[in-house]
Parts: C-alpha cells; sequence; structure tokens
C-alpha cells in the first residue's frame, strides 16, 4: 500500500522560510516524478512544483526563484524549501506521485502566512 506522509508546516511571517518533507512508503520512488500541490481557500488545487527520476524540477510561475523541490532516493523521500514567503502562499499543501495511471497524496499539511 502506498502512502505518503508530510511534515514541516506552520504558521510564519511574510518573507520567512518553511521546509516541507514527504515521506513515501510501499513503493520505490526513484523512477517516479513526485510533485508538490497546493490547496487555498475556495480555490482549486494547483501544481506548485514537479522534480522527475534524474531530479529536474520545474515550477509554476508565481514560486519560481522563492522555492526549491528536491529529492532523496536513498530516504524515499521529496522536500520543498519555500524561501521569501508570501501571505498568497497560505494554502494546505500536498504530496503527489501517480503510479501505473493511480494517483497518491499525502494528508496535506497547512502553510499559514501572516502579513
Amino acid at each position: 500500500q502506498i502512502q505518503l506522509v508530510e511534515s514541516g508546516g506552520g504558521l510564519v511571517q511574510t518573507g520567512g522560510a518553511l521546509s516541507l518533507s514527504c515521506a513515501a512508503s510501499g513503493i520505490i520512488t526513484s523512477t517516479y516524478s513526485m510533485q508538490w500541490y497546493r490547496q487555498a481557500p475556495g480555490k482549486e488545487r494547483e501544481l506548485v512544483a514537479d522534480i522527475n527520476s534524474r531530479g529536474v524540477s520545474n515550477y509554476v510561475d508565481s514560486v519560481k526563484d522563492r522555492f526549491t523541490i528536491s529529492r532523496d532516493n536513498g530516504k524515499n523521500a521529496v522536500y520543498l524549501q519555500m524561501n521569501s514567503l508570501k501571505p498568497e502562499d497560505t494554502a494546505v499543501y500536498y504530496c503527489h506521485i501517480r503510479v501505473y495511471y493511480r494517483d497518491y497524496w499525502g494528508q496535506g499539511t497547512q502553510v499559514t502566512v501572516s502579513s
């Protein structure tokens, strides 16, 4: 059974930083792309960052140059370093992996940025 568990969310002031972690179990993640999504209240879930099996990453424009996605295949984990946080980054952040056309999500971790 594939499970994803996020951690590292919290409350931070504008301009601050947070680091999110996602630990996977039930699968060897090294050959799969992994993503971080977020969902703000009243908004649709959006893709924030993606990292493929070779470590190549992509970001939504709104977080470029502020967020960094990384992975540690030995630990079956993916991370999201978030710097220069803004109030509009406030959301629940989810880790995601697609395996054989099936989507798996973590439970989410709340990130709140105060102005």
